[in-house]
C-alpha cells in the first residue's frame, strides 16, 4: 500500500478497484448524495494519509480499507450529531453536477435494502453488528472483518455466531404460549 500512494498510476488503479464497494457501502449508512460524495473522497484522502500504516501481515487491504471507511462513517456521525446538538443541522454543502446526483441517488436507492437490513441490526451489541455488518453486508471474509475492526479472528467468529443466532431467534415465528409467557399477545 505504501508503494501504491507514491506511484499516482498504482494509486490510481487502487482508487478504480475499490471505489464501487466504498460508495456502496457508505450509500448503504448514508442516505444523502452530498454526504455519500464527501466521505467516499474523504476515504480516499485518510488512505493516502495513513498508507504507512498498513501492514500486509494483518490482513487484507480490502479489509484495511473498509476500516479506514468505517472510521470515515463513524467521524461523520458522532460530528453530525455533536453538531446537531450544539448548532441544529447546518445545510451548506458543497454543490454537486446534477448527474453526479442523479447517480448518487440512484446508489442510495439501490442500497436501500442494506439500510433496512442494518437498521434490523439495530439491536445486537456494538461488537457483534460490526462484525455482521462487514461480513454479511460488505462481503468481507472473517480475516478482512476482523482486521478492519482491530480484533482478532476467533473473536469476530464468536461475534458472528452470537449475531446470527440473535437474528435467527427474532426472525423465527413465535407461538401462542411463547408471546404469552414474553409479555406479548397471543
Amino acid at each position: 500500500m505504501r508503494h501504491t500512494v507514491g506511484d499516482p498510476e498504482a494509486f490510481a488503479e487502487f482508487y478504480r478497484q475499490h471505489i464501487e464497494a466504498v460508495t456502496r457501502f457508505i450509500a448503504r449508512r448514508v442516505d444523502d448524495p452530498h454526504t455519500v460524495a464527501d466521505l467516499t473522497a474523504e476515504v480516499f484522502l485518510a488512505v493516502i494519509d495513513s498508507a504507512h500504516t498498513y501492514r500486509p501481515g494483518l490482513g487484507s487491504e480490502t479489509g484495511w480499507l473498509y476500516g479506514i471507511t468505517r472510521n470515515v462513517v463513524s467521524a461523520e456521525r458522532r460530528r453530525g450529531a455533536r453538531e446537531s446538538r450544539l448548532n441544529g443541522r447546518i445545510s451548506g454543502r458543497r454543490l454537486l453536477e446534477p448527474d453526479d446526483i442523479v447517480r448518487l441517488e440512484e446508489k442510495v436507492d439501490a442500497e436501500s435494502p442494506g439500510r433496512r437490513a442494518l437498521a434490523a441490526m439495530a439491536s445486537l451489541p456494538e461488537g457483534e453488528r460490526a462484525v455482521l455488518e462487514l461480513i454479511a453486508v460488505d462481503q468481507l471474509t472473517v480475516t478482512e472483518a476482523a482486521a478492519a475492526l482491530g480484533i482478532r479472528q476467533v473473536t469476530a467468529r464468536v461475534r458472528l455466531h452470537r449475531a446470527r443466532r440473535t437474528l435467527r431467534a427474532a426472525a423465527e415465528p413465535r407461538t401462542a404460549t411463547e408471546l404469552t409467557y414474553a409479555g406479548g399477545e397471543a
